[in-house]
């Protein structure tokens, strides 16, 4: 990397080498490489559909299947069928029904009750509808228990258990382009019909697991962390897991599941080993309890202004004041293009496109070079600490804060199996094998996060039949085709929430209620004008997937220069199921905007309205 002299002088004196830094992250990627991208990992059927049972319910709930029709089906009960749930309750919809295969509201916190599980983005911004609930979180970034109670007090407050259909999973999804009504089966023996239909599934509720040898092997006691067995464990969320104290313990993963909960099994059991392919970046968390002063200062309209103060910030645009001032606020300011206008404004112009991609590279690398130092300040053997640092760069992988994670490895009884990007050879009768050497367990526990990276019906568990028998995966095949990421041509009446061509934000809650707001605009738009059925125009769907591809391209080189994880496919960037492929690339404020201008206009371009 050689830059321009004059930017070279704004810089100032670089106290590492770019070249060999660069050189450095591109021979970590090539050591973790593999041929079988997302395949790697084994789809939690069969012999393995025991990791996805219910720990949370009490087994042999029965009920009588049910038959009527509801004006309005949503998929999911988590943060994406709550919100759109709300949304169309405040636009004055009555029969909503939430079909959710757990056995309450929550998604991905009903699921994720490991011990330390909490948000890694500051709650007054994540949990969403506070001010509609008067409620504040008790710190500034939540635990579990809270926010599943929150997501349980968000279906209560706008009666989304009252035609709920839980412990319940669909079976199929077809569309009677007679009676311009959606069939809906499940597998309760459920057949009911619904005129609009919202899949508010999510991408991180059908938990993966790595296809390892000999993984149905291991004679021990074995568990996703999205199904956490306190019984075997002991404990709850806080911790406190004394069935551990004489337990032999492996975890296999870690990324943000095992950042959290590695302190308490580090804690509790008698041994644990923390089998480790690809170290995350790791840090400073600094939770606190709520301020009571903080909260009597709020006034109406505090938390859409904290929103938008924080998604502005992180998604590279200039405010006045950091509201939310953290981890990640603190990354986007050093990182993203807020330190490329701070050169440019030094430099009295703006950067060229290479300009601005070398200053941003060069704040990545600063920033990378911290992290790594917070490792050698904390860990006190050198050897260890050099197996916890991680080489690339900050969005390669999702940045992880945490105060207790890295000072667990000072445990004597806590051991970093570190594999060099090779990840562990097989699973024994007896435990792992890692690095030619079995380490014997009593317990494995994998937190190998979810499938985000298959296709979308895969995920969701079953097709979608549209008009004239068109199947959704079908439609899909060769990439997602929408209008603005929630409707497709050819699925009247059919909404997608979460990261469907949509932008990719910090906070997932404030993406999603801006979806639902839309989706809840666009059907009060159709009732008041007494028509019933929408559906995205062919030509309408093509610009916008043309759009979405072009913006597209801006970051493939990013993501294939990065170490493979979920963001980019475990290295498949051509995967077009992949967790960032298709998303819309002008960002979320841009986004946001589209979403907005489109209402404005009035007319609802580019859909199709017609009466039922």
């Amino acid at each position: 990397m050689t830059l321009a002299p004059e930017i070279a002088a704004v810089v100032g004196e670089l106290d590492f080498d770019p070249e060999a830094l660069h050189a450095r992250y591109l021979a970590e990627r090539d050591k973790r490489l593999r041929t079988d991208g997302v395949d790697q990992y084994v789809e939690v059927t069969a012999e393995f559909s025991h990791y996805v049972d219910d720990p949370y319910v009490e087994p042999g709930f029965t009920r009588a299947p049910v038959f009527d029709h509801v004006e309005f089906a949503i998929i999911g009960g988590g943060f994406g069928g709550l919100l759109m749930g709300a949304r169309l309750r405040e636009a004055g919809f009555d029969r909503i029904r939430v079909v959710e295969s757990a056995g309450d509201f929550g998604g991905t916190w009903y699921w994720n009750r490991y011990p330390g599980a909490m948000c890694d983005v500051e709650s007054y911004c994540y949990l969403p509808l506070l001010e509609e609930l008067g409620y504040i979180p008790k710190h500034k970034y939540s635990f579990a228990p809270e926010i599943l109670e929150h997501s349980r007090a968000i279906a209560r407050h706008y009666r989304l258990y009252d035609d709920a259909l839980l412990q319940t999973s669909i079976t199929g999804l077809e569309w009677d382009e007679t009676a311009k009504r959606w069939i809906v089966a499940t597998s309760r023996g459920d057949r009911f019909t619904a005129r609009y239909v919202a899949m508010a599934c999510g991408p991180l509720s059908k938990p993966k697991l790595p296809g390892i040898p000999g993984i149905n092997d291991f004679a021990g006691r074995t568990f996703h962390t999205s199904r956490w067995d306190y019984r075997y464990t002991g404990g709850d969320p806080s911790g406190g897991l004394t069935g551990l104290s004489d337990k032999r313990v492996g975890i296999i993963g870690t990324g943000a599941t095992a950042v959290q909960c590695v302190p308490h099994l580090g804690q509790w059991a008698r041994e644990l080993f923390v089998f480790q392919r690809t170290p995350s970046s790791v840090d400073v968390r600094n939770n606190a309890e709520t301020d009571p002063a903080w909260t009597a200062s709020l006034t109406p309209g505090w938390q859409r202004r904290r929103q938008d103060n924080f998604n502005i910030l992180v998604a590279g645009g200039d405010q006045d004041e950091d509201l939310v001032h953290d981890g990640w606020t603190d990354i986007f300011r050093n990182v993203t293009g807020t330190a490329a206008k701070q050169i440019a404004a030094k430099l009295g112009r703006r950067l060229t496109g290479a300009e601005r991609a070398e200053v941003m590279a060069l704040a990545d690398y600063r920033k990378m070079n911290q992290v790594r130092a917070r490792v050698d300040r904390l860990i006190h053997d050198p050897e260890t600490a050099a197996k916890l640092k991680p080489w690339y760069r900050q969005f390669c992988k999702r940045p992880c804060f945490h105060d207790e994670y890295l000072q667990t490895f000072n445990r004597p009884n806590v051991h970093l199996i570190d594999t060099d990007g090779r990840g562990v050879d097989r699973l024994t009768e007896r435990g792992v094998v890692a690095n030619g050497r079995e380490h014997q367990l009593d317990c494995l526990i994998f937190a190998t996060g979810f499938e985000v990276g298959t296709s979308y019906t895969r995920r969701a568990g079953y097709d979608i039949v549209g008009r004239g028998g068109l199947t959704l995966s079908e439609h899909w095949a060769d990439g997602l085709r929408t209008l603005h990421g929630l409707t497709s041509h050819g699925f009247p009446n059919c909404f997608f929430l979460g990261f469907t061509q949509t932008a990719i934000t910090i906070s997932v809650p404030q993406a999603l209620n801006e979806q639902a707001n839309h989706v809840a605009y666009m059907v009060s738009q159709a009732r008041d004008r007494g028509l019933a059925v929408l559906e995205p125009t062919a030509k309408a769907e093509e610009g916008y997937v043309q759009e979405v591809r072009s913006l597209a391209r801006m970051g493939q080189r990013f993501y294939q220069e990065c170490t493979p994880g979920y963001y980019n496919s475990e290295g498949a960037t051509g995967n077009r199921s992949g967790f960032f492929s298709d998303m819309y690339g002008g960002g979320p404020l841009r986004f946001f905007e589209l979403l907005a201008e489109w209402r404005d206009a009035g007319d609802l371009p580019g859909i199709e309205l017609s009466r039922a």
